[in-house]
């Protein structure tokens, strides 16, 4: 038995640089293995979303960046966003009731296969959950930096990934964590996770483990410094249709670093054969089981207001982490 496919949707669209648009949609109709999900709260990847939106995805990378549940093509019009939470609302049985994470874009009921839904652990508020797919991103470079107990671990960039970072590599035994940003106002959000801080010109260069999030010439120069003799590099960074110089002079041959890209479509080469894509997700809901989490939302925008308020909030000189949009 299938639903009535005339229940409307209000969908998120980018539809020219800088300017997004609400658009009225029909659902189509649901299929005995499919959920309708009316959402609760969504996330905006800030970093990815931005290049989204200014419209600067290379065209070889159109298909490779599309996100799991995308409408429309890079660069425009496209329907993206990919962290989505909300209440089941029909499904098949034991389904409805239940809250649960999708890889979806930001919209305001949807359907899709139950396979392409999470259920949401016991006691996790949904809009930490609306981290998840940031907090798979740091799991999967984490696993791809080899870092381990006792390791001296140096993170360049205080955005949500970084700080994603900076909580998981505190859990190490005996790690010692540093975040390295330009901003000093990231220092007691840093402690609170478990990192000391230090500004760019403060940061050392014996780092057993590095990580760079900043997406920024500086920050890559900077990272490179901090590694120690034979330290991993891991860069996180999308750079979008940027080309940044990579400053591989000086000493970063004698010091033998290992410069290596991260980055989430692919399960970490160390887990792959045991950890398919769904093992992954399911574990990144897992590792949000952590209150402190909840600082790194920091500005809440109701879904009616996004085409209004996004823009500005995705720009380079805003002091914001992730961004929510409310839809109740």
């Amino acid at each position: 038995m299938t639903e009535s496919a005339d229940t409307d949707s209000r969908q998120l669209w980018c539809v020219a640089p800088g300017c997004y648009e609400l658009r009225h949609a029909p659902l189509g109709g649901r299929g005995p293995d499919m959920l309708t999900v009316r959402t609760l709260a969504s996330g905006v990847s800030r970093g990815t979303e931005r290049l989204v939106l200014e419209g600067r995805v290379p065209p070889g990378e159109h298909q490779r960046m599309r996100a799991p549940l995308q409408n429309g093509d890079f660069p425009f019009p496209v329907q993206y966003g990919y962290q989505s939470v909300g209440i089941v609302e029909a499904g098949p049985d034991g389904w409805t009731g239940r809250t649960v994470f999708a890889l979806h874009p930001h919209q305001d009921v949807y359907r899709l296969p139950a396979t392409a839904a999470l259920p949401l652990p016991a006691g996790l508020p949904p809009t930490r959950a609306t981290l998840a797919a940031n907090m798979e991103t740091a799991l999967n470079a984490m696993w791809d930096s080899g870092a381990g107990p006792g390791d001296r671990i140096t993170i360049v960039g205080g955005g949500v990934i970084g700080l994603l970072l900076a909580a998981l590599a505190a859990r190490l035994p005996g790690a010692d964590v540093t975040l390295v940003d330009v901003n000093p106002g990231r220092a007691e959000l840093a402690r609170s996770l478990g990192a000391a801080f230090a500004l760019p010109d403060a940061v050392g260069d014996d780092a057993d483990i590095v990580f760079h999030t900043s997406a920024t010439e500086a920050g890559l120069k900077t990272a490179l410094a901090a590694g120690g003799v034979e330290a991993r590099v891991v860069e996180v960074s999308w750079y979008g249709d940027r080309v940044p110089a990579v400053p591989l002079g000086e000493s970063f041959h004698s010091r033998r670093l290992q410069l290596i890209g991260s980055q989430v479509g692919s399960v970490s080469a160390t887990r792959r054969p045991r950890w398919p894509h769904a093992r992954r997700l399911a574990k990144a809901l897992v590792l949000l089981d952590d209150a402190r989490l909840d600082r790194l939302v920091t500005h809440v925008v109701p879904f009616a207001q996004a085409p209004a308020r996004l823009p500005e909030l995705l720009t380079e000189r805003a002091d914001a982490l992730a961004i929510l949009l409310d839809y109740r």
